[in-house]
């Protein structure tokens, strides 16, 4: 979901997370082995057979073609093809999920063809579903990624318009699709932007549990909304992804929500002592096993991947954090690196400071 709704510290961002990357390699060096990361960036990329910054994907996670090829039906205005994407879907809500979102990307920047979609299809519940998306992307592309202090009144105004909006398309859609869990992820987006009370973020949450219980993202938007830069602190937080976790099935991801709040949280300049807690490394622990489990190739696995090697780094786990790279390199847009103006070059900075420290412990 949208993306500018978890970067509201991108500003900031570049700045501590270069910071926090060079304090942990000076940590981790004598003199001697000062050396220049761009070196060990060429490095990793010879070596190791990574890809360059230049060849991240900061668009995905990991690999979609399915949602690469409705992209660029959306693009080409063939919503009947589109239609049939979802239709395809059925109920595979997680699929679904990421359908919407990719459709309602490409909305936000040119709904063209999804107004020939609903007005040739009036009662379509999936044109209704995609639209309520729409426009709550649409709504956070005009409100922008800054602080609210940096944001004009006239952002803020075309962003809580829109949003009043969604909210309405958001009810039309769970009416026209009553089982369908996907509107109900779209409306906890809402309720983050309007900042909804407790009593309406529980209603909202009831309607989505009642329909999919270990929704993926519906638990990654409630999580941000019990954060402390939303309308929540820590401890509300980890209790969610706590119970979250505590009652998801074996084969669920739903583990990785822990290690979201955490970072989510994360202290500037006591990351080492934070992730070395016996709560954050049965956090840890615990979302490696889920996505050793999945199936190959799961994007959510993806998405919990590059976190694990984010807390690797962040635990003196060199060896253990370059495993993860290997596996999500190419593709950036998750947590951290997401969080940083330029992902890529975050992405390959730690990459390479990592495999520098690998090579070190591997040679102690």
């Amino acid at each position: 979901m949208p993306t500018q709704a978890i970067v509201a510290l991108v500003f900031s961002a570049v700045v501590v997370c270069a910071l926090k990357i060079a304090t942990w390699i000076v940590k981790r060096r004598s003199a001697r082995d000062d050396v220049e990361i761009d070196a060990w960036r060429e490095r990793v990329v010879a070596e190791y057979g990574m890809l360059p910054e230049e060849r991240q994907n900061t668009e995905r996670a990991c690999a979609a073609p399915e949602l690469d090829a409705v992209r660029e039906l959306a693009a080409a205005g063939d919503w009947h093809a589109c239609a049939g994407h979802l239709a395809a879907a059925g109920r595979d809500w997680e699929l679904r999920d990421r359908l919407v979102e990719e459709l309602a990307d490409a909305a936000a920047e040119d709904d063209g063809w999804l107004k020939a979609w609903r007005a040739e299809r009036p009662g379509d519940p999936d044109a209704a579903t995609v639209h309520a998306a729409g426009l709550v992307k649409l709504a956070w592309n005009l409100r922008g990624a800054a602080f609210a202090e940096h944001t004009s009144e006239e952002q803020a105004e075309g962003f809580h318009r829109v949003l009043d909006e969604a909210r309405e398309a958001c009810a039309r859609a769970q009416r026209l699709a009553p089982e369908d869990p996907t509107p109900w992820v779209t409306e906890l987006w809402i309720a983050l932007g309007l900042d909804y009370p407790q009593e309406e973020f529980d209603r909202v949450w009831s309607g989505l549990t009642a329909r999919d219980p270990f929704n993926y993202p519906g638990h990654y938007a409630a999580v941000q909304y019990q954060c402390a830069k939303w309308h929540g602190s820590a401890k509300q937080a980890d209790a969610f992804a706590d119970r979250a976790a505590t009652a998801a099935p074996e084969s669920s991801l739903l583990a990785g929500m822990r290690l979201i709040a955490l970072h989510e949280h994360e202290p500037d300049g006591a990351e080492e002592t934070y992730w070395s807690t016996p709560y954050a490394q049965a956090a840890v622990d615990a979302a490696r096993r889920a996505v050793d489990a999945a199936p190959a190739g799961h994007p959510r696995a993806a998405e919990i991947r590059h976190l694990l090697a984010w807390c690797y780094v962040m635990t003196e786990r060199p060896v253990e954090a370059m495993a993860q790279f290997q596996l999500v390199d190419g593709y950036v847009n998750a947590l951290p690196w997401r969080y940083a103006e330029d992902s890529a070059g975050y992405f390959c900075y730690t990459r390479a400071a990592t495999a520098f420290a690998a090579e070190r412990q591997l040679a102690a």
